[in-house]
């Protein structure tokens, strides 16, 4: 019984520490500035992959931002996928949803 308590205690612990993470790499901010054939392009990103801005010579490509954020998010969906299939399912007990 303790032994149950236990794991579900492990299981609580590791659910916030998977939450901490999420925060923290959502607050974090990857930039790539590249000169090309077409002007200067600045990418940034958050941590957690979501689109920030797309831009050419400073001015925002707003089409370019959907579908880079769409590809991410699907890209995204895939692997959580995948890894549910390894997990047996638990993605419910490490806080994301079934």
């Amino acid at each position: 019984m303790f032994d149950g308590l236990k794991q579900l205690g492990d299981l609580n612990q590791m659910r916030k520490t998977a939450a901490q993470i999420q925060q923290q790499l959502a607050a974090e901010k990857v930039e790539v500035t590249k000169q090309t054939a077409k002007g200067l392009l600045k990418i940034i990103l958050t941590g957690d992959q979501k689109v920030l801005e797309v831009s050419w010579d400073g001015v925002r490509d707003y089409e370019l931002e959907a579908a880079l954020g769409e590809v991410l998010y699907k890209s995204q969906m895939v692997a959580a996928g995948k890894l549910q299939q390894l997990s047996g399912g638990m993605g419910g007990a490490m806080g994301q949803s079934n």
